[in-house]
């Protein structure tokens, strides 16, 4: 048996926020519970008011920790509430998702920045007060709709959407490793070749059009290049990752947080250097590396452990304290043959050095 999951809705373009209202009503909610991240509150606001008759607005407190989420969840049942909407980043978004699934009730998520692909997805990623990675919970099914407003996204700082490709550009190759690994998807079961197709295509795209989008996110213009890459970083990454799996790309994001110096980096661009890892740890032609890094290089993503934050070579202890945090995790069990601490090293150390002479500054 093998699983492939979906929200129940995806709906992008300039404007899709005036959707909020109808899509509510589609879904039976008549009181909504509504998360908005603060960067974007006074911006959408009067949006949110108009398209949905009944909401209570709350502003995102900054951190999606599990006492928050109590919190909020509260909140949300004091008010009878019938549906959660989220609006904003990786965060808020999965805070709303930990209050929906407390509640029981449909969500709605209009993510504010094409950052990650956190918003198609059925996990949830919490933190501890010092903003370290804590745990996952999961929602019992994906997202009841998703809205992108690209024009919302559009306004967002062009580093969110770089981070989005980095995120993005890892699904192909740790999907590819999860199946030969043997590996299950977030659903427990073996990944259908629909979800591979998917994450193939999203790498495709991101190629053909990453380092153009990019630029014209720069310039401030929604572009059709825009659209494709959202489309891809959202919608195609979010489902291909969690119904084809994910491996170490995704597995070194604890690693490399371990390091206080790293620990601040966005999550797409962590995993984006930890894609370059995997790479070689595969010992993966450079032929295939080299667009890639180019695309990278084009987006502003790190490919050295000093772009990173970390400037000073790793001591030896540090290189322990990376390797067994991302051994530990499950995802780093997706890979063939058997990732040991002593080829992870060796990927860390080459994918820096590659980094290192592309862009010797």
């Amino acid at each position: 048996m093998r699983t492939i999951g979906f929200p129940g809705r995806y709906t992008q373009g300039p404007g899709a926020l005036s959707a909020l209202g109808s899509t509510l009503a589609e879904l039976g909610a008549r009181r909504a519970f509504v998360l908005v991240d603060g960067a974007v509150i006074d911006r959408v606001s009067a949006q949110v008011t108009r398209s949905i008759e009944d909401a209570h607005i709350v502003t995102f407190p900054g951190e999606c920790t599990a006492a928050v989420i109590a919190k909020l969840s509260d909140d949300a049942r004091e008010l009878n509430a019938d549906a959660v909407v989220a609006i904003g980043g990786g965060k808020t978004i999965d805070s709303a998702k930990g209050v929906a699934r407390a509640l029981n009730v449909p969500i709605v998520i209009a993510p504010s920045a094409a950052s990650s692909d956190a918003p198609t997805s059925r996990l949830i990623i919490l933190y501890d007060d010092a903003h370290r990675v804590a745990g996952i919970d999961m929602l019992p099914r994906n997202p009841d709709a998703v809205i992108v407003d690209t024009a919302l996204i559009a306004a967002a700082p062009a580093r969110l959407f770089a981070a989005g490709i980095g995120d993005a550009l890892s699904k192909k190759y740790e999907a590819a490793q999860c199946q030969r690994a043997d590996g299950l998807n977030s659903y427990g079961t073996p990944p259908l070749p629909g979800a591979l197709l998917l994450t193939r295509a999203t790498l495709a795209i991101l190629l053909e059009d990453g380092a153009r989008a990019y630029a014209d996110i720069r310039r401030g213009e929604l572009t059709d290049a825009v659209e494709r890459v959202i489309e891809a970083t959202v919608l195609l990454s979010g489902v291909g990752f969690e119904s084809g799996g994910l491996s170490l790309a995704h597995a070194l994001i604890r690693g490399l947080t371990a390091i206080p110096a790293m620990a601040s980096m966005m999550h797409g661009e962590l995993v984006a250097f930890g894609t370059l890892v995997q790479l070689f740890v595969e010992d993966t032609s450079p032929e295939e590396i080299e667009p890639l890094a180019t695309l990278m290089t084009a987006t502003g993503l790190p490919l050295t452990l000093a772009q990173l934050g970390q400037h000073a070579p790793l001591t030896s202890a540090q290189q322990t304290l990376i390797a067994n945090a991302t051994l530990a995790t499950r995802y780093s069990r997706h890979m063939s043959p058997p990732l040991t601490a002593a080829r992870l090293i060796e990927g860390i150390a080459r994918a820096d050095a590659y980094g290192r002479a592309r862009s010797p500054s």
